[in-house]
């Protein structure tokens, strides 16, 4: 799960000095193992994507034979697509996404909104644009061993202490069976946030035909499967 400078630079087409630069100057977590650092996936998927700076999925891949690596228009089809989401704030936003989520009876739906919103009150999740991705640091798990994203246009804007301050219209949450699927999709989900026309779509918004024609064709010539 952790990763040398040197292969994370190789990876995100850096130098290893502005991977350095990320650790000491712009807050990227690390710890130091033989006097050199190492950097957990999750904390540089969390950094990369409240930082704006876009990382090929492929980084957070497992390297055993059988990786978990659902594809997000797979995901979309498990989870929705909603219009008109009502709320005025984070809380009641975030409360009607729950609402759309498919759970495990074993896991209260209030329980789950209190560590979303804990997981903001350390950092938004705010991907900037008007676009969030709320979501828990660990994997929250799906009632089928299936992964599902679900995609939610809300009525009013709401601000998400967003880094360009722009509010929130568009929301992405994930339920994901396991830490891998949670780590593999939300890389690609960051990575699909990078590309203009897809962002514009979203923004019109789209219909839902529109949405899974456009990432299909993303995953299909962007993302490696």
């Amino acid at each position: 799960m952790f990763l040398k400078v040197k292969d994370l630079a190789a990876a995100a087409g850096v130098d290893e000095k502005t991977v350095l630069d990320w650790i000491k100057n712009k807050g990227l977590p690390a710890h130091k193992q033989d006097d050199r650092y190492r950097v957990n996936r999750v904390d540089l998927l969390e950094w990369a994507t409240n930082h704006g700076i876009t990382i090929p999925p492929e980084i957070f891949a497992e390297s055993d034979e059988n990786p978990d690596r659902p594809l997000v228009s797979e995901s979309l089809l498990n989870g929705g697509i909603f219009y008109d989401l009502p709320g005025d704030t984070p809380e009641s936003a975030l409360r009607e996404v729950v609402s759309r989520l498919k759970l495990p009876p074993c896991l209260d739906s209030e329980f789950l909104l209190q560590t979303l919103l804990a997981r903001e009150a350390l950092g938004s999740t705010a991907f900037g644009n008007g676009i969030a991705i709320p979501h828990v640091r660990n994997p929250i798990v799906g009632h089928t061993g299936e992964s599902a994203i679900s995609l939610c246009f809300l009525k009013n804007p709401i601000d998400f202490d967003a880094i360009d301050g722009k509010p929130v219209t568009i929301l992405f949450t994930l339920v994901t069976p396991n830490v891998k699927a949670h780590l593999n999709l939300l890389a690609k989900l960051a990575f699909l946030m990078h590309d203009q026309p897809f962002q514009e779509l979203l923004h019109r918004p789209g219909t839902e035909g529109e949405i899974m024609k456009a990432i299909r064709e993303l995953e299909d010539t962007i993302i490696k499967k």
